[in-house]
Protein backbone atom coordinates (compact mmCIF):
# COMPACT_ATOMS: atom_id res chain seq x y z
CA UNK A 1 0.00 0.00 0.00
CA UNK A 2 1.47 3.61 -0.92
CA UNK A 3 1.66 5.67 2.13
CA UNK A 4 3.92 8.80 2.23
CA UNK A 5 5.15 7.59 6.30
CA UNK A 6 5.43 4.18 5.06
CA UNK A 7 7.97 5.00 2.63
CA UNK A 8 10.21 7.31 4.31
CA UNK A 9 10.36 4.12 6.96
CA UNK A 10 11.60 2.02 3.99
CA UNK A 11 13.94 4.52 2.93
CA UNK A 12 15.77 4.24 6.37
CA UNK A 13 15.71 0.75 6.11
CA UNK A 14 17.07 0.73 3.03
CA UNK A 15 20.09 2.92 3.45
CA UNK A 16 20.19 3.02 7.53
CA UNK A 17 21.56 5.69 9.44
CA UNK A 18 24.04 8.47 7.24
CA UNK A 19 24.98 12.30 6.87
CA UNK A 20 21.55 12.95 4.69
CA UNK A 21 21.33 16.73 5.22
CA UNK A 22 23.85 20.05 4.73
CA UNK A 23 22.03 22.84 6.21
CA UNK A 24 24.03 26.24 6.83
CA UNK A 25 26.84 24.22 8.22
CA UNK A 26 25.53 21.39 10.43
CA UNK A 27 25.51 17.75 9.07
CA UNK A 28 22.12 16.14 9.95
CA UNK A 29 21.82 12.25 9.48
CA UNK A 30 18.84 10.37 8.02
CA UNK A 31 18.60 8.37 11.78
CA UNK A 32 18.37 11.30 13.84
CA UNK A 33 15.65 13.07 11.18
CA UNK A 34 13.50 9.93 11.07
CA UNK A 35 13.57 9.86 15.64
CA UNK A 36 12.20 13.75 15.73
CA UNK A 37 9.54 12.78 12.80
CA UNK A 38 8.30 9.86 15.00
CA UNK A 39 8.62 12.08 18.16
CA UNK A 40 6.75 15.20 16.38
CA UNK A 41 3.94 12.37 15.35
CA UNK A 42 3.13 12.00 18.82
CA UNK A 43 3.56 15.19 19.99
CA UNK A 44 1.03 16.48 17.20
CA UNK A 45 -1.82 13.25 18.20
CA UNK A 46 -1.19 15.14 21.54
CA UNK A 47 -2.34 18.45 20.57
CA UNK A 48 -4.83 16.65 18.95
CA UNK A 49 -4.55 16.56 15.62
CA UNK A 50 -6.61 13.56 13.96
CA UNK A 51 -6.48 11.21 10.46
CA UNK A 52 -7.73 13.30 7.67
CA UNK A 53 -6.94 16.99 9.64
CA UNK A 54 -5.05 19.74 8.01
CA UNK A 55 -1.96 21.00 9.45
CA UNK A 56 0.07 24.20 8.04
CA UNK A 57 3.56 24.49 7.53
CA UNK A 58 5.05 28.06 7.10
CA UNK A 59 8.73 27.81 7.41
CA UNK A 60 11.53 29.01 4.96
CA UNK A 61 13.53 26.18 4.20
CA UNK A 62 15.64 24.32 7.20
CA UNK A 63 15.89 20.49 8.24
CA UNK A 64 12.36 20.81 10.44
CA UNK A 65 10.43 21.49 7.14
CA UNK A 66 10.77 17.68 6.12
CA UNK A 67 10.60 16.77 9.69
CA UNK A 68 7.39 17.91 10.19
CA UNK A 69 5.64 16.84 6.85
CA UNK A 70 7.08 13.17 7.86
CA UNK A 71 5.41 13.17 11.46
CA UNK A 72 1.97 14.86 9.97
CA UNK A 73 1.58 12.08 7.42
CA UNK A 74 2.59 9.14 10.59
CA UNK A 75 0.06 10.92 12.22
CA UNK A 76 -2.64 10.11 9.62
CA UNK A 77 -2.86 13.79 8.58
CA UNK A 78 -2.48 16.67 5.69
CA UNK A 79 0.28 18.15 5.03
CA UNK A 80 -0.87 21.83 4.06
CA UNK A 81 2.30 23.61 3.05
CA UNK A 82 2.85 27.78 2.65
CA UNK A 83 5.28 29.70 1.49
CA UNK A 84 6.63 31.84 4.45
CA UNK A 85 6.49 34.73 2.27
CA UNK A 86 2.67 35.19 2.19
CA UNK A 87 0.81 38.01 3.64
CA UNK A 88 -1.74 37.42 6.93
CA UNK A 89 -4.40 37.79 4.63
CA UNK A 90 -3.60 35.26 2.50
CA UNK A 91 -2.95 32.64 5.09
CA UNK A 92 -5.57 33.30 6.63
CA UNK A 93 -7.31 32.56 3.96
CA UNK A 94 -5.80 29.26 3.82
CA UNK A 95 -6.55 28.35 7.05
CA UNK A 96 -9.87 29.08 6.58
CA UNK A 97 -10.38 27.41 3.66
CA UNK A 98 -8.48 24.38 4.38
CA UNK A 99 -10.21 24.25 8.18
CA UNK A 100 -6.29 24.02 9.16
CA UNK A 101 -6.67 22.79 13.34
CA UNK A 102 -2.57 23.68 13.78
CA UNK A 103 -0.12 25.92 12.24
CA UNK A 104 3.55 25.10 12.52
CA UNK A 105 5.87 28.35 11.95
CA UNK A 106 9.22 29.94 12.57
CA UNK A 107 9.70 32.35 15.63
CA UNK A 108 10.96 35.45 12.90
CA UNK A 109 7.48 34.75 11.19
CA UNK A 110 5.26 34.71 14.64
CA UNK A 111 4.66 38.45 14.70
CA UNK A 112 3.50 38.76 11.47
CA UNK A 113 0.89 35.81 11.65
CA UNK A 114 0.54 35.97 15.35
CA UNK A 115 -2.77 38.11 15.84
CA UNK A 116 -3.89 36.00 13.12
CA UNK A 117 -3.58 33.32 15.14
CA UNK A 118 -5.03 34.39 18.43
CA UNK A 119 -8.18 35.41 16.48
CA UNK A 120 -8.71 32.22 14.52
CA UNK A 121 -7.84 29.76 17.34
CA UNK A 122 -5.88 27.65 15.92
CA UNK A 123 -2.51 26.65 17.93
CA UNK A 124 0.82 27.77 16.74
CA UNK A 125 3.67 25.48 17.13
CA UNK A 126 7.15 27.38 16.88
CA UNK A 127 10.40 25.77 15.52
CA UNK A 128 12.75 26.02 18.79
CA UNK A 129 10.66 27.41 21.54
CA UNK A 130 8.72 24.96 23.85
CA UNK A 131 5.73 24.86 22.27
CA UNK A 132 8.12 22.48 19.47
CA UNK A 133 10.13 21.08 22.09
CA UNK A 134 6.53 19.84 24.20
CA UNK A 135 6.16 17.69 20.38
CA UNK A 136 9.56 16.28 20.61
CA UNK A 137 9.27 15.17 24.45
CA UNK A 138 6.27 12.77 22.87
CA UNK A 139 7.08 9.25 22.90
CA UNK A 140 7.85 8.32 19.17
CA UNK A 141 4.26 7.25 17.60
CA UNK A 142 3.59 4.27 15.22
CA UNK A 143 2.36 4.87 11.57
CA UNK A 144 -1.36 5.56 10.97
CA UNK A 145 -2.39 3.81 7.86
CA UNK A 146 -4.05 5.78 5.33
CA UNK A 147 -5.13 4.55 2.05
CA UNK A 148 -3.39 5.59 -1.18
CA UNK A 149 -6.21 7.11 -2.41
CA UNK A 150 -6.79 9.66 0.51
CA UNK A 151 -5.18 13.34 1.14
CA UNK A 152 -1.82 13.51 1.72
CA UNK A 153 -1.09 17.16 0.89
CA UNK A 154 -3.45 20.09 0.28
CA UNK A 155 -1.26 22.86 -1.54
CA UNK A 156 -2.58 26.06 -2.78
CA UNK A 157 -1.88 27.67 -5.89
CA UNK A 158 -0.09 31.14 -6.82
CA UNK A 159 -3.52 33.49 -6.92
CA UNK A 160 -2.63 35.47 -9.22
CA UNK A 161 -6.15 35.54 -10.95
CA UNK A 162 -7.96 35.70 -7.58
CA UNK A 163 -8.25 33.60 -4.39
CA UNK A 164 -6.12 30.90 -4.23
CA UNK A 165 -7.36 27.26 -4.45
CA UNK A 166 -6.59 24.22 -2.54
CA UNK A 167 -5.12 21.12 -4.37
CA UNK A 168 -6.14 18.04 -3.72
CA UNK A 169 -3.07 15.38 -3.88
CA UNK A 170 -2.91 12.06 -2.44
CA UNK A 171 -0.69 9.47 -1.15
CA UNK A 172 -0.79 7.95 -4.67
CA UNK A 173 -0.49 11.37 -6.20
CA UNK A 174 2.82 12.51 -4.62
CA UNK A 175 4.51 9.12 -4.88
CA UNK A 176 3.81 8.32 -8.22
CA UNK A 177 4.96 11.86 -8.78
CA UNK A 178 8.24 11.73 -6.71
CA UNK A 179 8.94 8.14 -7.49
CA UNK A 180 9.01 8.85 -11.51
CA UNK A 181 10.87 12.11 -11.36
CA UNK A 182 13.45 10.53 -9.69
CA UNK A 183 13.77 7.68 -11.48
CA UNK A 184 14.28 10.11 -14.73
CA UNK A 185 16.67 12.35 -13.09
CA UNK A 186 18.87 9.46 -11.82
CA UNK A 187 22.45 8.18 -12.97
CA UNK A 188 24.41 5.98 -10.56
CA UNK A 189 26.95 7.97 -8.71
CA UNK A 190 25.39 11.23 -8.49
CA UNK A 191 23.72 11.54 -5.19
CA UNK A 192 24.77 15.20 -3.74
CA UNK A 193 22.24 17.39 -4.74
CA UNK A 194 21.95 21.22 -3.92
CA UNK A 195 17.75 23.16 -3.66
CA UNK A 196 17.01 26.32 -2.56
CA UNK A 197 13.78 25.30 -3.82
CA UNK A 198 10.14 26.34 -1.22
CA UNK A 199 9.80 22.92 0.07
CA UNK A 200 6.49 24.53 0.46
CA UNK A 201 5.98 24.60 -3.27
CA UNK A 202 4.94 21.27 -5.34
CA UNK A 203 8.32 21.62 -6.92
CA UNK A 204 10.23 21.60 -3.56
CA UNK A 205 7.74 19.20 -2.35
CA UNK A 206 8.02 16.40 -5.28
CA UNK A 207 11.77 16.36 -5.10
CA UNK A 208 11.15 15.78 -1.06
CA UNK A 209 9.43 12.58 -1.66
CA UNK A 210 11.43 11.67 -4.68
CA UNK A 211 14.15 11.57 -2.17
CA UNK A 212 12.61 8.64 -0.08
CA UNK A 213 12.19 6.63 -2.66
CA UNK A 214 16.26 6.98 -4.23
CA UNK A 215 17.48 3.63 -4.93
CA UNK A 216 20.95 5.02 -3.41
CA UNK A 217 21.64 7.07 -0.27
CA UNK A 218 20.42 10.40 -1.44
CA UNK A 219 22.64 13.62 0.09
CA UNK A 220 20.86 16.88 0.50
CA UNK A 221 22.72 20.76 0.74
CA UNK A 222 19.73 22.44 1.76
CA UNK A 223 19.49 26.56 1.31
CA UNK A 224 17.34 28.83 3.78
CA UNK A 225 16.11 30.41 0.76
CA UNK A 226 17.57 31.60 -2.51
CA UNK A 227 20.82 33.29 -2.72
CA UNK A 228 23.07 33.36 -5.65
CA UNK A 229 26.85 33.59 -4.04
CA UNK A 230 25.48 31.64 -0.97
CA UNK A 231 24.53 28.77 -3.68
CA UNK A 232 27.70 29.25 -5.73
CA UNK A 233 29.49 29.02 -2.31
CA UNK A 234 27.59 25.73 -1.46
CA UNK A 235 28.15 24.49 -4.79
CA UNK A 236 31.57 24.33 -5.12
CA UNK A 237 31.97 23.15 -0.81
CA UNK A 238 29.94 20.39 -0.91
CA UNK A 239 30.68 19.15 -4.47
CA UNK A 240 27.09 19.03 -5.92
CA UNK A 241 26.91 16.94 -8.24
CA UNK A 242 22.79 17.73 -9.00
CA UNK A 243 20.78 20.87 -8.49
CA UNK A 244 17.04 21.40 -9.06
CA UNK A 245 16.05 24.93 -9.94
CA UNK A 246 13.59 27.28 -11.65
CA UNK A 247 14.72 29.88 -14.55
CA UNK A 248 14.75 32.80 -12.58
CA UNK A 249 17.64 30.80 -10.28
CA UNK A 250 19.79 30.50 -13.33
CA UNK A 251 19.71 33.91 -15.00
CA UNK A 252 20.58 35.17 -10.83
CA UNK A 253 23.68 32.67 -11.22
CA UNK A 254 24.74 33.77 -14.92
CA UNK A 255 25.41 37.09 -12.68
CA UNK A 256 28.06 35.25 -10.27
CA UNK A 257 31.75 34.09 -11.46
CA UNK A 258 30.75 30.94 -12.65
CA UNK A 259 33.59 30.28 -14.83
CA UNK A 260 35.96 31.07 -11.93
CA UNK A 261 34.33 28.76 -8.75
CA UNK A 262 34.90 24.82 -9.00
CA UNK A 263 31.79 23.15 -10.21
CA UNK A 264 33.83 20.49 -11.86
CA UNK A 265 31.21 17.83 -10.14
CA UNK A 266 27.96 19.13 -11.30
CA UNK A 267 26.71 17.16 -14.11
CA UNK A 268 23.13 18.18 -14.17
CA UNK A 269 21.24 20.91 -13.57
CA UNK A 270 17.24 20.45 -13.38
CA UNK A 271 14.69 23.45 -14.30
CA UNK A 272 11.47 23.32 -13.82
CA UNK A 273 8.05 25.52 -13.07
CA UNK A 274 8.60 28.11 -15.74
CA UNK A 275 10.17 28.27 -19.08
CA UNK A 276 13.64 28.81 -19.32
CA UNK A 277 15.17 31.10 -21.93
CA UNK A 278 17.31 29.31 -24.23
CA UNK A 279 19.86 31.95 -24.30
CA UNK A 280 20.15 31.40 -19.95
CA UNK A 281 20.62 27.73 -20.78
CA UNK A 282 23.27 28.12 -23.62
CA UNK A 283 25.15 30.79 -21.29
CA UNK A 284 25.48 28.34 -17.88
CA UNK A 285 26.73 25.55 -20.06
CA UNK A 286 29.10 27.59 -21.58
CA UNK A 287 30.68 28.81 -18.21
CA UNK A 288 29.69 25.35 -16.21
CA UNK A 289 31.32 22.86 -19.10
CA UNK A 290 30.90 20.21 -16.76
CA UNK A 291 27.09 20.65 -16.41
CA UNK A 292 24.10 19.67 -19.02
CA UNK A 293 20.52 21.93 -18.16
CA UNK A 294 17.38 19.89 -18.40
CA UNK A 295 14.19 21.24 -18.26
CA UNK A 296 11.32 19.57 -16.99
CA UNK A 297 7.54 20.45 -17.10
CA UNK A 298 4.92 20.27 -14.36
CA UNK A 299 2.25 21.86 -12.28
CA UNK A 300 0.61 21.77 -8.74
CA UNK A 301 -2.38 20.20 -10.28
CA UNK A 302 0.07 17.27 -11.39
CA UNK A 303 1.92 16.42 -8.34
CA UNK A 304 5.14 18.87 -9.95
CA UNK A 305 5.77 16.73 -12.52
CA UNK A 306 4.55 16.11 -16.37
CA UNK A 307 7.66 15.85 -18.27
CA UNK A 308 11.47 15.74 -18.32
CA UNK A 309 14.28 15.95 -20.89
CA UNK A 310 16.14 12.38 -21.18
CA UNK A 311 19.95 12.77 -19.76
CA UNK A 312 21.34 11.81 -22.62
CA UNK A 313 20.00 13.16 -25.39
CA UNK A 314 21.13 16.34 -27.29
CA UNK A 315 19.15 20.02 -26.26
CA UNK A 316 15.68 20.21 -28.68
CA UNK A 317 14.21 23.16 -27.21
CA UNK A 318 11.80 20.97 -25.40
CA UNK A 319 10.45 19.78 -21.78
CA UNK A 320 11.02 16.19 -22.78
CA UNK A 321 8.79 13.33 -23.34
CA UNK A 322 5.64 12.61 -20.75
CA UNK A 323 7.13 9.98 -17.62
CA UNK A 324 6.12 7.11 -16.87
CA UNK A 325 2.56 6.48 -16.57
CA UNK A 326 1.54 9.78 -17.65
CA UNK A 327 -0.42 10.72 -20.44
CA UNK A 328 -0.56 14.32 -22.83
CA UNK A 329 -2.37 15.24 -25.16
CA UNK A 330 -3.69 18.71 -26.66
CA UNK A 331 -7.05 20.16 -26.52
CA UNK A 332 -9.00 23.01 -27.84
CA UNK A 333 -6.37 25.74 -29.16
CA UNK A 334 -3.47 23.59 -28.38
CA UNK A 335 -4.34 23.61 -24.42
CA UNK A 336 -2.21 20.70 -22.58
CA UNK A 337 -4.13 18.05 -20.91
CA UNK A 338 -2.71 15.23 -18.58
CA UNK A 339 -3.99 12.29 -17.10
CA UNK A 340 -2.23 9.44 -14.86
CA UNK A 341 -1.70 8.53 -11.43
CA UNK A 342 0.37 11.76 -10.44
CA UNK A 343 -2.80 14.02 -11.35
CA UNK A 344 -4.55 15.85 -8.34
CA UNK A 345 -7.90 14.16 -6.89
CA UNK A 346 -9.51 17.67 -7.58
CA UNK A 347 -9.55 21.50 -5.82
CA UNK A 348 -10.59 21.84 -2.51
CA UNK A 349 -14.26 21.74 -1.57
CA UNK A 350 -15.49 21.68 -5.05
CA UNK A 351 -16.24 18.53 -8.00
CA UNK A 352 -14.35 21.05 -10.36
CA UNK A 353 -10.78 20.10 -12.20
CA UNK A 354 -10.97 16.92 -13.57
CA UNK A 355 -12.82 15.88 -16.53
CA UNK A 356 -12.79 12.24 -17.63
CA UNK A 357 -10.04 11.74 -15.95
CA UNK A 358 -8.59 14.72 -17.60
CA UNK A 359 -6.31 17.54 -16.00
CA UNK A 360 -6.75 21.10 -18.44
CA UNK A 361 -3.44 22.79 -17.74
CA UNK A 362 -3.78 26.15 -19.09
CA UNK A 363 -0.88 26.06 -20.90
CA UNK A 364 -0.51 25.70 -24.76
CA UNK A 365 1.81 23.04 -26.40
CA UNK A 366 3.05 21.33 -29.21
CA UNK A 367 4.16 18.02 -29.33
CA UNK A 368 6.76 16.66 -32.09
CA UNK A 369 6.36 13.27 -33.68
CA UNK A 370 9.13 11.83 -31.43
CA UNK A 371 6.74 12.77 -28.59
CA UNK A 372 8.63 15.77 -27.11
CA UNK A 373 6.71 17.92 -25.42
CA UNK A 374 6.91 22.19 -26.10
CA UNK A 375 5.31 24.72 -24.22
CA UNK A 376 4.35 27.96 -26.29
CA UNK A 377 2.99 29.74 -23.29
CA UNK A 378 0.26 30.30 -20.49
CA UNK A 379 -3.60 30.39 -22.28
CA UNK A 380 -4.18 33.56 -20.04
CA UNK A 381 -1.28 34.90 -21.23
CA UNK A 382 -2.00 35.43 -24.92
CA UNK A 383 -2.04 38.65 -26.33
CA UNK A 384 -3.93 38.86 -29.53
CA UNK A 385 -2.79 42.15 -31.28
CA UNK A 386 -5.07 42.83 -34.31
CA UNK A 387 -6.32 39.72 -34.45
CA UNK A 388 -2.63 37.97 -34.17
CA UNK A 389 -1.61 35.99 -31.56
CA UNK A 390 1.24 36.87 -29.52
CA UNK A 391 2.61 34.51 -26.95
CA UNK A 392 4.96 36.16 -24.76
CA UNK A 393 7.64 33.83 -24.19
CA UNK A 394 8.48 34.12 -28.04
CA UNK A 395 9.04 37.70 -27.53
CA UNK A 396 11.06 37.23 -24.39
CA UNK A 397 12.78 34.76 -25.81
CA UNK A 398 13.63 37.25 -28.52
CA UNK A 399 14.86 39.62 -26.13
CA UNK A 400 16.92 37.49 -23.51
CA UNK A 401 19.02 36.36 -26.23
CA UNK A 402 20.26 39.93 -25.92
CA UNK A 403 23.90 40.01 -24.53
CA UNK A 404 22.95 43.47 -21.83
CA UNK A 405 19.31 41.53 -21.11
CA UNK A 406 19.25 39.23 -18.01
CA UNK A 407 15.57 38.42 -17.89
CA UNK A 408 12.78 40.02 -19.84
CA UNK A 409 8.81 39.99 -19.68
CA UNK A 410 5.92 40.69 -21.22
CA UNK A 411 2.57 41.49 -21.23
CA UNK A 412 -0.57 42.88 -23.17
CA UNK A 413 -1.78 46.24 -22.39
CA UNK A 414 -5.31 47.25 -23.58
CA UNK A 415 -5.65 49.28 -27.01
CA UNK A 416 -8.57 50.92 -28.33
CA UNK A 417 -7.66 50.50 -31.64
CA UNK A 418 -6.14 46.95 -31.76
CA UNK A 419 -7.49 45.50 -28.91
CA UNK A 420 -3.99 44.83 -26.88
CA UNK A 421 -0.48 46.10 -27.18
CA UNK A 422 2.72 44.17 -26.73
CA UNK A 423 4.88 45.95 -23.39
CA UNK A 424 8.20 44.51 -22.56
CA UNK A 425 9.93 44.71 -19.34
CA UNK A 426 13.70 43.91 -19.14
CA UNK A 427 16.28 43.86 -16.45
CA UNK A 428 20.09 44.30 -17.26
CA UNK A 429 23.20 42.53 -16.67
CA UNK A 430 26.15 44.02 -15.11
CA UNK A 431 28.58 42.95 -17.32
CA UNK A 432 30.27 43.61 -20.34
CA UNK A 433 28.04 44.79 -23.20
CA UNK A 434 25.08 45.21 -20.55
CA UNK A 435 23.75 47.57 -18.25
CA UNK A 436 24.77 51.27 -18.37
CA UNK A 437 25.86 50.57 -22.50
CA UNK A 438 22.53 49.42 -23.60
CA UNK A 439 19.03 51.62 -23.62
CA UNK A 440 15.46 51.13 -24.38
CA UNK A 441 15.81 52.70 -27.94
CA UNK A 442 18.98 50.14 -28.61
CA UNK A 443 16.81 46.93 -27.31
CA UNK A 444 13.82 48.65 -29.73
CA UNK A 445 15.71 48.75 -32.60
CA UNK A 446 17.12 45.28 -31.49
CA UNK A 447 13.53 43.87 -31.57
CA UNK A 448 12.72 45.09 -35.13
CA UNK A 449 15.68 43.68 -36.10
CA UNK A 450 14.71 40.25 -34.58
CA UNK A 451 10.77 39.92 -34.09
CA UNK A 452 7.93 40.42 -36.94
CA UNK A 453 5.70 43.50 -36.60
CA UNK A 454 3.18 42.24 -34.93
CA UNK A 455 5.14 40.62 -32.28
CA UNK A 456 7.29 43.60 -31.76
CA UNK A 457 7.01 45.21 -28.35
CA UNK A 458 5.58 48.88 -28.88
CA UNK A 459 7.08 50.11 -25.02
CA UNK A 460 10.60 48.57 -23.40
CA UNK A 461 10.45 49.41 -20.18
CA UNK A 462 13.80 48.91 -18.20
CA UNK A 463 13.99 48.08 -14.27
CA UNK A 464 16.62 47.31 -11.96
CA UNK A 465 14.42 43.93 -10.76
CA UNK A 466 11.93 41.73 -12.79
CA UNK A 467 9.39 41.01 -10.07
CA UNK A 468 9.26 37.32 -8.93
CA UNK A 469 6.70 35.66 -7.18
CA UNK A 470 7.51 34.01 -4.21
CA UNK A 471 8.53 31.06 -6.26
CA UNK A 472 10.69 32.88 -8.56
CA UNK A 473 8.09 32.78 -11.69
CA UNK A 474 7.54 36.14 -13.76
CA UNK A 475 5.08 38.10 -11.65
CA UNK A 476 2.96 39.50 -14.22
CA UNK A 477 0.29 40.84 -12.60
CA UNK A 478 2.80 42.84 -10.68
CA UNK A 479 4.28 44.01 -13.85
CA UNK A 480 0.36 44.69 -15.51
CA UNK A 481 -0.22 47.01 -12.30
CA UNK A 482 2.86 49.03 -13.44
CA UNK A 483 0.53 50.11 -16.92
Amino acid sequence: MVNLARLAEASLDRHGDYPALCFEGAWHTSGESHDRATRLAGGLRELGVRPGDRVAVVMANCPEVSQVYQAVWRAGAVVTPVVFLVTADELGHVLRDSGAVAVVTSPELLPKFGELLKAGNVPAVVVGTPSFEALLAADPAPITDRGPDELAALLYTGGTTGRSKGVALTHANLAHAGRVSREAAHTPGLNTGITALPLSHSYGLMVTVGAMQAVEPPVAVLQRWFEPAGWLRLAAEQRAQTAAVVPSMIVMLLGQPLAATDLSALRFVFSGAAPLPPAAAEAFERLVPSARVLEGYGCTETGGIVSGSPLDAPRRGTVGKPLEGIEVRLGDDGEILVRGPNVMRGYWGTDSGIADGWFATGDVGTIDGDGYLSIVDRKKDLIIRGGFNVYPRDVEDVLTAHPAVAMAAVVGRPDERLGEEVVAFVSLTGGEGGGAQVTAEDLDAYARAHLAPTKRPREIHVLEQIPLTSVGKLNRKALRALL
